[in-house]
């Protein structure tokens, strides 16, 4: 699908540097956004705009003209309910509403598993699964995939929810069946992308690990096919890790370490997350 104006918001982040330069192939113009002041180097066929999603004049804005918009924009981290509230919340109200408004086609959201973070990992849990939030981050992706459910339901306007678990470098045992690559993750966006008809539907994020802790047949319609797999570095990680505690929450719930963290306080301050960020 070969879009007019594509709009991918939290373009400064980790995840948004890997998806900018695919997603000018799908456009003529990509309209990159963040709040930060400067993007750096540009890609061909990107602009950047600057906008505050706790802003519904500067999201609407931002979405004027556009035929979708990819919202990976948040607090990527469990933070104090007023910052998720403002960033996270209104933010994706503020997204949902310019976007009918505007008569985009779709909404395209990072959401996370962190929305069902609660949940055992010996569940094998699929996307019809309640809602069970770990952290008030978790709490906010809940709100938006029910905000996107809405809007399908009520004003006809496609939202694709993507529960990522981990799309980061491997470094943890949890991570051999949460991890998803970055190929993977522009795979995954770019067929959420260019599906002709989705409706209202929520896909897990998750490369074909052998240890993977989730159902993911409901990403099938979208024709996506992972393939990484963390496997690969196993031998390694579990090589150096402690043993395995059956009665630590963080190792026995999809959320991980977010399952045990207190609210309000940074769960990724106790995970080794290797800041790769993709430079221009």
């Amino acid at each position: 699908m070969n879009m007019k104006k594509l709009v991918l918001t939290g373009a400064a982040g980790r995840l948004g540097s890997y998806l900018r330069e695919p997603l000018t192939k799908l456009c003529e113009e990509l309209v990159s956004s963040d709040i930060v002041d400067d993007l750096g180097t540009l890609y061909s066929g990107e602009s950047y705009q600057k906008a505050d999603l706790a802003s519904y004049d500067e999201v609407s804005a931002l979405l004027e003209g556009a035929d979708m918009v990819v919202h990976f924009g948040a607090v990527g981290d469990e933070a104090p309910f007023d910052q998720i509230l403002n960033a996270n919340i209104v933010g994706a109200y503020n997204v949902w509403e310019a976007a009918y408004q505007h008569k985009l086609k779709r909404v395209v959201y990072a959401s996370s598993i962190h929305a069902v973070g609660m949940h055992s990992k010996h569940d094998y849990i699929d996307t019809k699964v309640p809602h069970r939030p770990d952290t008030y981050y978790g709490l906010a992706k809940c709100f938006a995939e029910d905000l996107g459910s809405l809007y399908w339901d009520k004003r006809g306007m496609e939202s694709v929810c993507m529960r990522i678990l981990s799309c980061a470098q491997v470094t943890s045992p949890r991570a051999l069946g949460s991890w998803l690559s970055y190929d993977d993750l522009i795979l995954l966006v770019q067929q959420a992308i260019n599906t002709p008809t989705t409706g209202f539907a929520v896909v897990y994020g998750v490369s074909d690990n052998d240890r993977v802790t989730v159902d993911n047949s409901a990403a099938s319609f979208l024709g996506f096919k992972p393939k990484d797999n963390a496997e690969q570095f196993a031998q390694s990680i579990l090589a150096e890790a402690p043993a395995a505690d059956t009665n630590d929450p963080a190792q026995m719930r999809q959320g991980g370490p977010f399952a045990v963290v207190p609210l309000g306080n940074s769960g990724l301050a106790t995970m080794d997350i290797v800041d790769d960020t993709k430079n221009t």
